[in-house]
């Protein structure tokens, strides 16, 4: 099971409900009703090819969805209870961005060196990456992981944020 079904599957029961009620409800247009629906109905593997394809379609990061995965989920939870938030505060804490804010320009080369190593971009993607800056070169790194790799970077002249 993927990491994208695994983060939703305790999710679905709810949200099965919700989405039951807000049919219910007066005003409730049958269209998005319909495509809930549709979704809550999909095996986990179709969940997961959703979930690409959706990402793709909007242009976002692939590796992003560790991060971003759980805050619709808890912004979708409409009671006051703080479960959601709970869940939320727990998933940025163990997932972290390694955002590269600026850098010198003499230590350009030596970045772009430690990009190449820490992602698998050729040497002109790296270039343009680092030459982005501000920019996330690596999200949903565990702690440690990201702590290190903002050390190297900082070694090697830039300065470094963990989002």
């Amino acid at each position: 099971m993927t990491l994208l079904s695994s983060k939703f599957a305790p999710l679905i029961p709810r949200l099965r409900r919700l989405s039951t009620a807000a049919a219910t409800a007066a005003g409730e247009d049958p269209k998005l009703s319909r495509i809930a629906d549709e979704l809550l109905d999909l095996s986990p593997a179709e969940l997961d090819d959703y979930a690409a394809l959706l990402r793709l379609k909007l242009r976002l990061s692939l590796t992003s969805s560790a991060a971003s995965g759980a805050a619709p989920g808890a912004a979708g939870d409409g009671a006051p209870g703080s479960a959601g938030a709970e869940e939320a505060a727990a998933a940025v804490k163990t997932a972290f961005d390694v955002k590269i804010e600026k850098y010198e320009a003499a230590a350009k080369i030596k970045i772009i060196k430690e990009v190449r190593a820490v992602t698998d971009l050729g040497l002109k993607e790296a270039k343009e990456l680092v030459e982005k800056a501000p920019v996330v070169v690596r999200s949903g790194l565990p702690k440690e992981e990201a702590e290190a790799l903002a050390a190297k970077l900082k070694t090697a002249g830039a300065a470094v944020a963990l989002e």
